[in-house]
């Protein structure tokens, strides 16, 4: 099982324990719809709610987790432990709209992007982003050429499911 995918298994069962809410979301997601690896990926994204970072934090840390700031960092933040980075988007909610706090504003997540989904690969379980959330997320538009590129592949895939 990749380092990754191991991780993933970890810090979902850490966060499932506590009841936390978490939504994987990103490269990974993609591989658990699809049931297999598609390609290298270099984090594990995770949306998490802000008013539960506290324990998150706290858990994470716990289980061998660092605080992994990057500069630039927007919206959320980031841990490592064992050349793993683990990215964690913070969730908050406006009456019926989901929304991360950007240093621009809001970036406003669709209204069906957190429901109970779940996929599995390899034996590693963890809920995913709903799938036309992802889809949305995949055909967005980025800045930096590498990461369209892997979008592009990355909504390829999901059209096939």
């Amino acid at each position: 099982m990749a380092p990754q995918l191991a991780a993933l298994d970890a810090v979902a069962r850490l966060l499932d324990g506590a009841r936390i809410d978490y939504w994987l979301f990103g490269g990974w997601a993609v591989d658990l719809y699809a049931g297999r690896v598609t390609r290298p990926h270099d984090d594990i994204d995770l949306a998490v709610w802000l008013a539960d970072v506290p324990r998150s934090s706290q858990l994470l840390n716990g289980d061998g987790w660092r605080h992994a700031p990057q500069d630039g960092d927007d919206g959320g933040t980031g841990y490592e432990r064992a050349g793993v980075r683990l990215e964690l988007t913070y969730l908050e909610r406006d009456g019926a709209e989901v929304f991360t706090t950007f240093g621009f504003g809001r970036g406003i997540w669709p209204a069906d992007a957190f429901a109970a989904d779940e996929c599995e690969l390899e034996g590693v379980r963890s809920r995913v982003l709903a799938l036309p959330a992802l889809k949305q997320a995949k055909s967005d538009k980025r800045g930096d050429a590498a990461d369209q590129a892997k979008d592009r592949a990355d909504l390829t895939i999901l059209e096939q499911l």
